[in-house]
């Protein structure tokens, strides 16, 4: 989000292009975080991690999800609820966290893209295919929303060609995880749950990150 904002990888490839020959401070002038509004759209753990995240930028937080969090936890993210059309229209920053499934497909496409400001910008950090990157690309290059920072991709590692190029898509080869220490944590996760799932340790028969809890009532 900062890197797209503040057009930080323009302002790289300039330099590394030898083009900086005095003060850059008006050709890239971006756009702030801080006191921005953020929408989330999926709000599980990945988005209440953003919404704490954004906190400490003064942003107000938005989210829309399946089910609206409950009272206790939208105040601990410090979010407020939106139905996705209210979140479209006002958030500066508009990020997708949720996974992907048929009715998500194409969650994002030009009539979403025409309910955004003209000066907002969308992330995906989730699944590519949640968005309609043909609809996407031709929203960036005519500017009718400023800018996007896509990680994910629906044909990835194939990029969709209208993507390619544009100064106002800054794109990255799904890194998100991309840390030492988050491979880490995930290894651990799931040597956690397979030592539940055999009775064994403090969470025995209570893997903590089961997707199918019926399985345990059996």
């Amino acid at each position: 989000m900062i890197a797209t904002a503040r057009r930080l990888v323009e302002a790289a490839h300039w330099v590394e292009q030898g083009q900086w020959k005095g003060t850059a401070n008006r050709l890239f002038f971006g756009a702030n975080v801080c006191d921005k509004t953020i929408g989330i759209i999926g709000m599980g753990r990945i988005g209440q991690a953003i919404a704490r995240r954004a906190v400490g930028f003064r942003m107000t937080v938005l989210y829309h999800n399946r089910r609206r969090l409950d009272a206790a936890l939208e105040q601990e993210c410090r979010a407020s609820y939106r139905t996705k059309e209210e979140l479209l229209r006002e958030a500066d920053f508009i990020v997708l966290a949720m996974p992907m499934s048929p009715d998500n497909y194409h969650l994002i496409g030009a009539d979403e893209l025409g309910l955004m400001k003209p000066s907002a910008m969308l992330f995906n950090i989730a699944r590519g295919g949640l968005i309609d990157e043909e609809a996407l690309a031709a929203a960036l290059r005519e500017r009718r929303i400023a800018a996007a920072g896509l990680d994910v991709f629906e044909g990835e590692p194939a990029i969709h060609p209208g993507l390619m190029g544009l100064p106002n898509v800054v794109l990255t080869p799904h890194i998100a995880g991309g840390t030492a220490e988050a491979q880490h944590g995930l290894a651990a996760l799931a040597a956690d749950n397979l030592i539940a799932a055999l009775g064994l340790g403090p969470q025995a028969g209570h893997p903590p990150s089961v997707i199918n809890p019926e399985v345990l009532r059996r």
